[in-house]
């Protein structure tokens, strides 16, 4: 590769610059080779199956007279009027809002802990407890619901005591007897990633704090939270994502509850609506979802990227 003269006129005046010529990529076949299977699988599990979400939402069925055969025409953003007219989905939505403000900080709280108490010196049987905190997560999400579900109904738990006298499936208890569901399956997985951000800190960061006279509170405090920010960041948005996805949990509890209705969290007013069937507007509601779900987790990036710029 060599470079080239170019001659440049500005103001009348004749001038010389050299440009370097772009360099070529190597081995664009096998980056062809190796990329396209996701790129295949992209395109078919992900932006397709969105492409056609979004079709099917723009979609009416007509019929004529009472009993006409169905026709599907084409009808404009009304089934997306249809979603904001929906008083029971936007009250889906409001309530797993509020699930999220109060179990993803208790929760990833939780791991944030776990994670230090992990990295501690002082622990002592470090692969037993990361073994026992991560162990929850091995439960599929169904499994550990019916579990809790059976723990917490008074007739069938173990401690008749205790859900004798508290009532966690009451309609004022539910919401959090599922976040504590979400909680208990959760924590591990997010103290794993924290861990593993806390194992990438170089060990001589720790010998200049302890030369400093540092103690171990005061590292974690001062030097290990704020190091782990991004996995505590990444932990958040994951965790934002699956809050407004919640779907296994609330269905299994419907079982236990009668508190829980079809409509409880905006996964399940998809489910129900899409079981009428009306296809069309469940497409709308996921559509309306997701979008949702992309503003909610972008606000919250910009929001923490302008603090970690400001501190």
């Amino acid at each position: 590769m060599t470079a080239t003269e170019v001659l440049v006129t500005r103001g009348g005046k004749a001038s010389k610059q050299t440009r370097t010529p772009r360099r070529k990529t190597p081995h664009k076949g096998a980056i062809a080779i190796f990329t396209g299977p996701f790129s295949v699988l992209f395109l078919l599990f992900y932006l397709i199956p969105i492409g056609y979400a979004v079709w099917q939402s723009l979609l009416v069925v007509e019929r004529e007279g009472t009993y006409g055969a169905p026709e599907e025409v084409f009808g404009g953003l009304s089934q997306y009027a249809l979603v904001f007219q929906n008083a029971p989905f936007w009250e889906s939505v409001g309530r797993v809002l509020l699930f999220g403000v109060v179990q993803v900080p208790v929760m990833l709280g939780l791991a944030l802990v776990f994670a230090l108490l992990l990295d501690s010196p002082a622990l002592k049987g470090k692969k037993f407890f990361r073994l026992a905190f991560f162990a929850p997560y091995a439960v599929p999400g169904v499994i550990a619901a019916i579990m809790w579900g059976f723990l917490y109904s008074p007739n069938l738990s173990p401690f008749t005591d205790v859900t004798q006298t508290i009532d966690f499936l009451s309609p004022e208890l539910v919401l959090w007897s599922i976040a504590n569901v979400v909680t208990w399956v959760f924590v591990g997985y997010n103290m794993l990633i924290i861990y593993s951000a806390l194992l990438a800190i170089p060990s001589e960061v720790y010998e200049a704090a302890r030369l400093d006279g540092a103690g171990q509170i005061r590292i974690a405090w001062s030097i290990k939270i704020p190091m782990v920010a991004p996995a505590l960041v990444l932990t958040a948005v994951f965790s934002i994502i699956g809050t407004l996805q919640l779907l296994a949990e609330p269905q299994v509890f419907r079982s236990f509850s009668a508190a829980v209705s079809s409509t409880y969290t905006p996964n399940m007013t998809i489910y129900a609506t899409n079981s009428i069937p009306n296809t069309h507007l469940a497409a709308a509601f996921s559509v309306v979802l997701a979008l949702a779900t992309f503003a909610l987790s972008f606000v919250f990036l910009k929001v923490t990227q302008k603090k970690a710029e400001q501190s």
